[in-house]
């Protein structure tokens, strides 16, 4: 797995610069993974967290998947690690989860969730409602979220590939 990490243009118009930056920060956290083994990337490198590698791009599936699945267009597919009585399930790995699987499972929730864009203006606003608020998101707010969610993610990702293996970079 190669990736290429570029930011938008900087004179983009805004939906390409939204969907640049969401985008830069999705290779981002791919390349703190590549070149690591599923024993690496499962390990928890800053007790007593258990956040891992694995476990964030596991967690970043289960964000696509929640706000451009079930809040965009109203798609009811169920959470894909956690549960009700495990909430945490994209962060509690197993010996049997592999980078393979979770790859996979983040990449196609990532052309799903570009899929479902696609068909929304900016100010579009979801099918889903807010649970504190009841109200619409549009796209341009749940675009913003996305960049800030990957972004957070990816300092703690920093740290995590840091921690493993020396690996430094922005």
């Amino acid at each position: 797995m190669t990736t290429e990490r570029r930011e938008p243009a900087q004179t983009a118009g805004e939906r390409a610069m939204l969907e640049g930056w969401l985008d830069y920060h999705r290779q981002t956290l791919a390349e703190k993974c590549r070149g690591l083994t599923d024993d690496q990337l499962r390990t928890a490198s800053v007790p007593p967290s258990e956040l891992t590698l694995m476990g964030l791009v596991r967690h970043l599936a289960e964000c696509e998947r929640g706000w451009f699945r079930k809040v965009l267009v109203g798609d009811g597919p169920g959470p894909i690690y956690y549960t009700d009585e495990d909430r945490d399930g994209d962060f509690h790995l197993t010996e049997a989860d592999t980078w393979q699987e979770a790859y996979a499972t983040w990449q196609a929730e990532i052309e799903i969730a570009r899929r479902n864009a696609a068909g929304f203006g900016l100010d579009d606003l979801s099918q889903g409602k807010s649970r504190f608020t009841d109200t619409p998101f549009n796209l341009r707010w749940i675009y913003t979220h996305m960049i800030e969610e990957y972004a957070r993610h990816n300092g703690h990702a920093d740290l995590l590939r840091e921690r493993i293996d020396g690996t430094v970079g922005d």
